[in-house]
């Protein structure tokens, strides 16, 4: 199921109810019918969005950096989530300049 994220300042970002849900948590909100996050809290969304990628990009380069120790060579791993979150970053940064909420329903 895809959910689409709508604010006044942006386009709208679709992305799988599972990938939402997640970035939801991380943020400390929940995936329920219908929600919110208004302006007043992007600063905090937009800071605890930012800390979680920023901690999955050091795991990934610790990761790559024991295996290169333990297999030598260079492996592929998935997308992490820097690349699966940044458009609803953009999307909350742009909101956040533009004193916007952002909206969703299932």
């Amino acid at each position: 199921m895809l959910i689409t994220f709508q604010s006044n300042a942006t386009p709208n970002v679709l992305m799988l109810k599972d990938l939402a849900s997640y970035l939801l948590g991380i943020v400390g909100k929940r995936l329920n019918t219908r929600g919110v996050i208004t302006h007043g809290e992007l600063p905090h969304v937009i800071e605890r969005l930012e800390t979680a990628i920023s901690e999955d990009e050091k795991a990934a380069v610790e990761h790559d950096e024991l295996h290169r120790s333990v297999h030598g060579g260079h492996h592929e791993h998935p997308a992490g989530l820097s690349q699966r979150a940044y458009p609803f970053l953009d999307m909350l940064r742009e909101a956040h300049k533009q004193n916007a909420d952002i909206i969703w329903g299932l």
